[in-house]
């Protein structure tokens, strides 16, 4: 797969952000950009486990192979050749193939520019036009995550369950919010 740039735009605070599908040869940028955010507990399912290369490329060669068979939209979002930003929607096998499992993870110094609104969107539309099967996206969000709240909400995800305590965060056991959107 190339290299090459899918969407790119300007945050608010003037940057541009440009945003393309991975590469094999991301392992090591990857594995760097998630252990960072796993070390600060952010509203991840890694809560400070760090990663290995082996393991960070063997799940990379796993999503590569979904995005190859179009059951996978994976999006980087670079910044002056920094990874600030990932997101993705992988589709669900058997009874739920119609179903794509939606995650987004913002770098701490890039949060609140606007950069989680655009990759949604983008990743959203990608998905659409090439995961064929796709009809719902669905997602879990921590509790204590309002801002995270807000944006689904405005793009337009329906809270419909919670998981009383259902993640637990920096020692503390939190609800999961499940929220989904319609697309076709």
């Amino acid at each position: 797969m190339e290299n090459k740039i899918i969407h790119t735009a300007i945050t608010k605070t003037g940057k541009t952000v440009s945003f393309r599908y991975p590469t094999i040869d991301d392992a090591e940028i990857l594995m760097n950009y998630i252990n960072k955010i796993s070390a600060e507990k952010s509203f991840i399912l890694l809560q400070g486990e760090q990663q290995s290369l082996e393991e960070e490329t063997k799940w990379l060669k796993d999503k590569l192979e979904k995005i190859d068979k179009n059951k996978c939209v994976y999006f980087l979002g670079f910044i002056d050749n920094n990874l600030v930003a990932t997101a993705e929607i992988t589709l669900g096998s058997f009874v739920k193939k119609h179903i794509g499992s939606f995650g987004i993870c913002v770098a701490k110094k890039y949060r609140g520019e606007g950069i989680g609104k655009i990759l949604m969107d983008s990743v959203i539309k990608e998905s659409i036009k090439n995961i064929k099967d796709l009809k719902i996206i669905e997602l879990e969000v921590f509790a204590n995550n309002p801002i995270a709240q807000e944006l689904y909400k405005k793009m337009g995800f329906i809270e419909f369950g919670r998981m009383p305590e259902g993640i637990k965060h920096k020692d503390n056991f939190i609800d999961a919010i499940l929220m989904y959107k319609k697309v076709k």
